[in-house]
């Protein structure tokens, strides 16, 4: 795979891929923000609406917008209020149109990890 950007997410709280959870990924430019996809993960784990948009997927900064609470209040879980995370929001940045860029998002209602996979 070259170019482009991926999106794979687990709930490590249940040992499965988040279905179900709700992202938007934008691309920053100044104060100017750029709505590349939005979607749910799917039945694979994977945003499947990013499937395509190597294209759009240029150097500069991003910005993924997970909505951790909502996900965890949809399957039961008791959050606080304010719950510990409610949207969270990755900003990482790409140089290199060429290159792939994988994020594996590991998360709980408490907590994420996130590195660069794939290159």
């Amino acid at each position: 795979m070259s170019g482009g950007i991926s999106i794979h997410v687990v709930d490590v709280a249940s040992g499965s891929v988040a279905q179900g959870l709700a992202l938007r990924l934008e691309r920053l430019e100044g104060d100017v923000r750029e709505l590349i996809c939005s979607g749910r993960i799917g039945v694979n784990g994977l945003l499947d609406e990013l499937a395509g948009l190597t294209d759009r997927c240029r150097p500069g900064v991003y910005e993924v917008r997970l909505q951790v609470a909502d996900f965890y209040r949809a399957r039961g879980v008791q959050l606080p209020e304010p719950p510990f995370l409610d949207e969270l929001v990755y900003r990482f940045g790409t140089a290199d149109a060429a290159q792939h860029y994988h994020l594996p998002f590991k998360l709980t209602g408490w907590g994420l990890s996130c590195f660069r996979g794939g290159a």
